[in-house]
């Protein structure tokens, strides 16, 4: 019998596979049930880029590529996000990874010492939180209140950043609750960064899905460069989840820690899905941004949908694809309702509390559903909410 390390403990885990694994239990049991619990696009990968990867397999790469990624994928980030964000950036301080997700645990470990606090949203995606745990750190959650669009409490914030912070974790547009950072919540959380020279940790995964102005980046106020690990990947905006490509923007000192860490772990991202990650920055974006828009549509559809059931009340999300309706009115734990709507209606969806104590009295729901499946959800909660009483 192996005795696992205390450190193993302190890992957490996405509910949305738990909930994804009720889910198919009862689909096994033959009941027909609609998944609005994964944040994965329901869109296949643009053509090109599928094209990409299989001419690179025919031209041999197939092989090692450099720890830090392929030097032409380096070049076309470091081109992107200095186009996008409207900073200079390096290939150098590119790192490429077998899917976002290092990017962040690589970073944690490589800053945060046993004790360090970390400042992070709540709610917000539960892997922040359980990465800083297994480095040792303590997480800070900071409020993201619903009155302010789900934004940062500030006040909160600046009370509790200071010299024992040592990272600080945002994400805009923002999982669960598709809020969006405003510009003057960045400025006031980049005064704070610079005071005490905190790195900031920004995951801009759902960039690309942001239905107004493109949302702004920390690292494009001035000074904040030096501060700033820019966190993105190709998973959402190029539907290419099961591709695991992930990049971050960092200084070169990170970079390069980033990168032993990366040899000491994986050795390198697979080659010939860099090539891919190549051909979707540079080029065709019509696929993407068609994505982008039906799921506007959709986005509109499950708002409207919800505001109309007795109950419940939901803002309009600015980025991402997820809906965070409000379902305090029914006086009953967002878990409790959670279960009740998979077991009575069908219908999976999250709950709040999985992204923190501050999503107590939320849902999640995931509109990457057609718009008839999406329809159907919304009447299936409808007469299964009236039940719950």
């Amino acid at each position: 019998m192996f005795t696992l390390a205390e450190r193993i403990g302190r890992l957490g885990t996405e509910s949305a596979f738990d909930v994804l694994g009720k889910a198919r239990a009862l689909e096994r049991q033959g009941r027909d049930i609609i998944h609005l619990e994964i944040g994965e696009p329901d869109f296949a990968t643009p053509p090109h880029i599928v094209a990409a990867a299989k001419k690179a397999l025919d031209d041999g790469y197939t092989h090692y590529g450099p720890t830090p990624g392929l030097p032409e994928l380096r070049e076309a980030i470091a081109r992107h996000v200095s186009e996008t964000r409207g900073i200079p950036v390096q290939p150098d301080q590119v790192v490429v990874t077998p899917g976002a997700k290092p990017i962040m645990f690589f970073s944690i470990l490589a800053l945060v010492n046993p004790g360090d606090e970390v400042i992070l949203p709540d709610p917000g995606f539960p892997i922040y939180a359980s990465v800083v745990r297994f480095a040792g750190g303590v997480p800070v959650p900071i409020p993201l209140m619903e009155q302010r669009a789900f934004g940062f409490d500030l006040d909160e914030f600046e009370r509790r950043a200071g010299r024992q912070t040592k990272l600080i974790i945002l994400n805009s547009p923002q999982n669960p609750t598709g809020g969006v950072l405003s510009p003057t919540d960045l400025r006031r959380i980049a005064a704070v960064a610079q005071r005490h020279r905190i790195p900031i940790l920004s995951d801009e995964v759902y960039r690309r899905f942001s239905y107004g102005d493109s949302p702004h980046s920390i690292a494009s106020l001035p000074g904040m460069a030096d501060l700033t690990i820019l966190l993105d990947g190709f998973s959402k905006a190029y539907a290419m989840t099961g591709w695991r490509l992930g990049y971050g923007v960092m200084p070169v000192p990170l970079a390069e820690a980033v990168s032993r860490l990366m040899v000491n772990s994986n050795s390198c991202t697979t080659s010939f899905t860099q090539i891919a990650g190549v051909a979707a920055l540079e080029g065709e974006q019509r696929d993407s941004l068609a994505m982008v828009e039906a799921f506007r549509r959709r986005r509109d559809l499950v708002v409207t949908g919800l505001n109309a059931i007795p109950g419940v009340s939901c803002r309009t999300p600015a980025g991402a694809f997820y809906a965070f309706p409000n379902v305090t009115a029914f006086g009953r734990p967002a878990q409790v309702i959670a279960d009740h709507l998979l077991q009575d209606a069908g219908v999976a969806v999250l709950a709040g509390t999985g992204f923190g104590q501050y999503g107590e009295g939320y849902l999640r729901l995931s509109y990457a559903a057609s718009e008839a499946r999406l329809s159907q959800a919304l009447d299936r909660m409808v007469a299964s909410l009236a039940r719950l009483g």
